[in-house]
């Protein structure tokens, strides 16, 4: 088995997008806007804001309270897309209840859309369109998935357990685009352990801790772990800790390559943030 290192390749694109943006004399700009207190995002909008500045981003950060009207939300969103120094917008989810997502992913220009959410930047994926912001996650994901497997997938078995149009509609977007042949499972999908048997990729990404048991692996596949879910653990420090959607130990005897939870996808997400900030900011010049 071998360990899929999320954690150093995330560094060596940004390792790498630094030296571009020095080389070019360019100033890609980031602003992410988060909404209330949820301590899980304030982790991730933290860890966003250094991996931009360590980029050489011009990076910005909206805090706003809890009670923030949606007006106030758009009214922000508005501000950002005027503003040219600004090349990529992202706006943490999940928002405080009250504020419609969608509606406010929708408010992005397309072009300054960082997380690659807005719906025309999901059309433009699913024609195969060159110029679609590719959401971070899956963006991520595929990357590691070339990293052991090369980036011509034929022959390929690909299942995808998920269909958000975060993580999995996209991801299996990208598979069939390398020539896999996707399959897409879910909570309704019959016989889903046997389903995940015949891939040679599986995507884990449905939220739900160590799901996916090591039975359900095929033999010598390449498992890629998506979710991050917190669990009671009373022998961990904190009383608890984290685990993906596939029991790690378990899937391990049978994968050929795996990604760990923490330090697999986690890290591929924020580095992919950046470089669609690059891309973005080179697209507008």
């Amino acid at each position: 088995m071998s360990l899929i290192d999320g954690k150093a390749a995330a560094a060596a694109i940004t390792e790498a997008i630094a030296s571009d943006v020095a080389a070019r004399g360019i100033k890609p700009g980031l602003a992410v806007v988060l909404v209330g207190d949820n301590p899980a995002s304030k982790v991730y909008v933290a860890n966003k804001t250094k991996t931009a500045n360590r980029c050489g981003f011009h990076s910005v950060q909206h805090t706003l309270p809890g009670t923030t009207t949606e007006a106030e939300l758009l009214s922000l969103v508005d501000t950002l897309n005027a503003d040219p120094a600004i090349h990529g917008i992202l706006v943490q989810l999940p928002l405080p209840d009250g504020l419609d997502s969608a509606r406010v992913i929708s408010a992005i220009k397309p072009e300054k859309d960082a997380d690659g959410l807005h719906v025309v930047n999901a059309g433009k994926l699913t024609v195969g369109d060159p110029t679609a912001i590719v959401p971070c996650t899956p963006k991520g994901s595929m990357h590691l998935v070339k990293s052991v497997l090369g980036d011509d997938l034929s022959s390929l078995n690909a299942v995808v357990i998920g269909r958000s149009r975060l993580v999995g509609l996209p991801m299996a977007l990208l598979l069939a685009k390398a020539n896999a042949t996707a399959t897409i499972a879910h909570s309704r999908t019959k016989d889903i352990a046997d389903l995940c048997r015949t891939a040679d990729i599986l995507v884990a990404a449905v939220g739900r801790p160590e799901m996916v048991r090591g039975d359900w692996i095929k033999p010598g596949a390449t498992v890629i772990d998506v979710g991050i879910n917190r669990i009671a653990d009373p022998s961990a420090p904190k009383g608890s800790r984290l685990v993906g959607d596939v029991a790690f130990a378990e899937a391990a005897e049978r994968a050929a390559h795996i990604t760990p939870v923490p330090g697999g996808v986690g890290p591929m997400t924020i580095a992919m943030l950046m470089q669609n900030t690059l891309e973005a900011a080179l697209a507008s010049a």
